[in-house]
């Protein structure tokens, strides 16, 4: 019997692997859709940004209270995950707390450390769950949240808190097994500090129960864990795995930077001073277009951006446009550009194509948006995790005026003014200066 749980164990774990790779790979693809930008400069400075950023969770602090909840969440689902490793080599060689013997008394205080941040776990998620269903947080129930955004907000927690039971329930029924002195289950020596309060439910079942609760919880747990690896890439919570390669290739120069297109300035450059025009200056090259029109006119640190992307939706609430009834959502920008790299990823595993002429500009995100953006940077001030939307509005911005000349009335008359007049405004350059003699006369 030990020798078909191994077998049916070992054969879980290579079922997980085999399909979270199977993911993962899908997702690198899409994410490679995008085009090369070298962002490998000052690895210190990277460094310091995805410990401070991604481990730190520095931004995060501007709400302490919900900061600390989700460190809780965080820090407690993680650590307490270290404990795979016993499970998994339990799992595969037929033993029973294998690092117990050798750890001592260390062990226990490890369990019960472990037990303290699962409790915690368990508690935040809780909160959360009202957060978003009793309380109804403004950015956590907005309109573009309906549907399967809203339930994978709510399944993931949800998850957690039946992990985390199952872990602190198998603790309580393994204490129970230990004081009755069922072999396999060795003395620890003291009550766990949270299962501790659970066991006394336990202390007068058999032990023919006992084992198979502690059996069921530790299957339940593990596999659970498991399917919990899987979901993850299909889920917002792929943040918990990506926002440290986010923040590390996190572009280092200034926030309010605009990144030009140096074609742009060189034309510009000889429409105001002919001179400087070499003689053998080769015509500009149009044929990559300007701006984007389509994910893969983006780089791929802005399609990496997108896949980070927890729909926390702190960027939108920081946003003024938003705030003011306009249709821009920074986090929507976010996922309509996730979402379209998967449709074409999904179109292309199945070799389909593009059986539609859908673009990211208009077919997912709207000229409307995007001319609510006026360039203010609330939104990439406000993520946590470093994710620029304002770069990908820019670029989208940038094709409509650009190659569609998709632009306002208002926005022509500048446009031209600048042009003709090398400012926003209808006065020649000779007569700027008029204003001074009006002042002086």
């Amino acid at each position: 019997m030990q020798l078909v749980q191994q077998i049916l164990f070992i054969l879980l774990v290579a079922a997980a692997i085999f399909v979270f790779s199977k993911k993962a790979k899908f997702i690198s693809r899409n994410i490679k859709l995008g085009r090369e930008e070298d962002l490998t400069d000052n690895p210190a400075a990277r460094w310091r940004n995805m410990a401070l950023m991604a481990l730190g969770q520095k931004r995060m602090f501007d709400k302490p209270l919900v900061a600390f909840l989700h460190l809780a969440v965080y820090v407690g689902f993680v650590i307490i995950n270290i404990e795979i490793l016993e499970i998994i080599l339990d799992g595969i060689l037929g033993t029973h707390r294998l690092f117990a013997p050798g750890l001592g008394s260390f062990y226990s205080f490890v369990i019960n450390f472990f037990e303290v941040l699962a409790f915690l776990v368990l508690t935040a998620c809780i909160i959360f769950l009202v957060r978003r269903n009793i309380v109804k947080v403004r950015r956590l129930a907005m309109n573009e949240l309906n549907g399967w955004p809203k339930s994978d907000a709510n399944y993931i927690l949800i998850f957690e808190i039946v992990l985390m039971s199952l872990f602190l329930i198998m603790n309580s029924a393994d204490r129970a097994l230990q004081l009755k002195g069922h072999e396999h289950y060795h003395d620890l020596g003291q009550s766990f500090w949270v299962s501790g309060l659970i066991a006394p439910i336990f202390q007068n079942a058999s032990i023919g129960t006992l084992v198979a609760i502690e059996r069921i919880a530790w299957w339940l747990h593990i596999a659970g864990i498991f399917v919990f690896l899987n979901y993850l890439p299909y889920s917002k919570h792929l943040h918990i795995l990506l926002a440290f390669p986010n923040t590390y290739f996190a572009r280092l120069q200034p926030q309010g930077k605009m990144r030009n297109m140096p074609e742009i300035q060189k034309e510009v450059l000889y429409a105001m001073e002919p001179e400087t025009v070499p003689a053998d200056t080769p015509a500009t090259d149009h044929s990559t277009g300007f701006g984007a029109k389509d994910v893969t006119d983006l780089s791929w640190k802005n399609l990496l951006d997108a896949y980070t992307c927890t729909e926390c939706g702190r960027c939108t609430a920081a946003c003024p446009a938003n705030q003011t009834g306009k249709l821009l959502s920074p986090r929507k920008i976010m996922m309509d550009t996730r979402d379209r790299m998967e449709e074409i990823g999904t179109n292309r595993d199945k070799k389909a194509g593009e059986t539609n002429d859908k673009k990211l500009l208009h077919d997912y995100i709207s000229a409307e948006e995007l001319r609510a953006c006026t360039s203010c940077q609330a939104c990439v001030q406000a993520c946590p995790v470093l994710i620029n939307p304002l770069d990908i509005i820019n670029q989208l911005k940038r094709y409509m005026i650009m190659e569609e000349s998709n632009a306002p009335q208002e926005w022509n008359g500048m446009f031209s003014n600048i042009e003709n007049n090398f400012a926003p405004w209808k006065f020649s350059p000779d007569e700027r200066d008029k204003w001074a003699e009006e002042m002086n006369g």
